[in-house]
């Protein structure tokens, strides 16, 4: 009898044998050392004292999420932000000069006769030099020392008439300022001549004092101006500074003003075609031109009704906004201001309704905001029955070459 050769048996066998090599392919595989360039997150977290991240109480950060219409735009528009006048106040002119040390004095002592201590039969008048030495004084002949520090021109003249009624005759005094070194204020940083300003009697506004040293390096919408008085500083952009008259305040003797580069941008995040930080490259900026310049949305994957502005804004436009009752429950319920007095807010805007649109010229977007752009619920949608497809077409292969072998 012949025998019939079951031609079955080699074909399983050799199936088992190529599933045998690509196992054996796998295992070679994960022997292999990855190129990293650095530990792995599970490596990092196992290192530490207790073998994992060490677990801090994290305190719930509150915050209120605003649909923006056209009354929000207004009012975050239209808002009064702090200044240098809410710090400092406006102060006023030069005042009544005060004379210190350093300054350079001219005393004119008249005489009535023509044979006096500071007068003879050509002139009736002596001009002395003065310059008030670190004690606060300086010297008049047949005076002495005199304390000008601290005197005002008409206190420093009335003590020098007063001094030489028993000693010259008929003495008129004129005392005036020649040259001030007490009444100065320093300007440093991203200007074209940082130094030493000497103020006028009649006073100075701050854009003056900055146009004395020759103005901003810098564009005056991505420069900042610091003003430190005394134990106060503040910082504010030098384009608020010409743009609200108010914040233009006259400095005062020993200020400090410092001018710093600093671009305003804001971070364009999420479906945005163009993420990243981007700069404002202009004085104000809309919440359409912020989204002009992140390259619009991504068709495919963004919601338009999921514009969101993330930002840490003034108590007042936070008020103005939400109303104080409003305001009021949010502090009673944990939230707490930054560094700089600004409490958190998030702005939403729906560009899928065409008033959005109109709305959204007037909305300003400030520097340092963060504009997310949602992703569509779909997309997640879709990236599920990616995987899934992925996944069926790779066990659908697989019987299929099991199949053939």
């Amino acid at each position: 009898m012949i025998a019939i050769e079951d031609v079955g048996t080699p074909r399983r066998l050799l199936g088992a044998f190529a599933r045998i090599l690509a196992a054996g392919a796998l295992l070679t595989l994960a022997g292999c050392v990855v190129p990293s360039d650095g530990p792995l997150t599970h490596e990092v977290l196992s290192a530490g004292a207790d073998g994992k991240s060490y677990e801090i109480p994290q305190t719930k950060l509150i915050f209120d999420v605003v649909n923006v219409d056209q009354r929000v735009a207004n009012s975050v528009s239209a808002a009064k932000r702090y200044g240098l006048s809410s710090t400092f106040g406006f102060g006023g002119g030069g005042g009544t000069p005060v004379i210190g040390v350093g300054d350079r004095l001219e005393v004119t002592i008249f005489e009535a006769g023509p044979d006096g201590l500071f007068s003879t039969n050509d002139r009736k008048s002596t001009t002395i030099p003065v310059i008030v030495q670190p004690d606060g004084h300086g010297q008049i002949p047949y005076v002495g020392s005199v304390r000008f520090a601290g005197m005002t021109i008409d206190s420093a003249r009335a003590t020098i008439v007063d001094a030489l009624k028993a000693k010259a005759v008929e003495p008129d005094v004129i005392v005036s300022m020649a040259g001030n070194a007490s009444r100065t204020v320093s300007i440093q940083g991203d200007v074209n001549k940082s130094g030493i300003v000497p103020l006028g009697l009649s006073g100075q506004h701050i854009s003056e004092v900055i146009a004395m040293a020759g103005g901003a390096a810098k564009p005056p919408y991505d420069t900042y101006v610091s003003l430190k008085r005394g134990g106060k500083t503040r910082s504010v952009l030098l384009q608020s500074v010409i743009d609200n008259p108010k914040d233009d305040i006259y400095v005062k003797p020993d200020d400090q003003i410092y001018l710093t580069y600093d671009p305003q941008t804001f971070a364009a995040l999420g479906q945005t075609k163009k993420s990243g930080k981007i700069p404002f490259d202009a004085a104000k900026l809309s919440l359409v031109e912020a989204a002009a310049l992140a390259g619009g949305g991504n068709v495919a994957t963004a919601d338009p009704k999921g514009y969101f502005v993330f930002r840490y804004e003034d108590e007042n436009v936070y008020r103005t906004v939400v109303g104080d009752d409003r305001f009021r429950d949010l502090i009673a319920r944990g939230m707490v201001a930054d560094s700089e007095g600004r409490y958190p807010i998030v702005y939403r805007l729906d560009l899928g309704a065409t008033q959005s649109y109109i709305v959204a010229q007037n909305f300003p977007v400030r520097n340092k905001d963060v504009v997310y752009l949602a992703r569509h619920v779909a997309t997640d949608l879709a990236k599920f029955l990616t995987i899934v497809s992925s996944g069926s077409s790779a066990a659908y292969n697989i019987q299929r070459t099991a199949d053939l072998l």
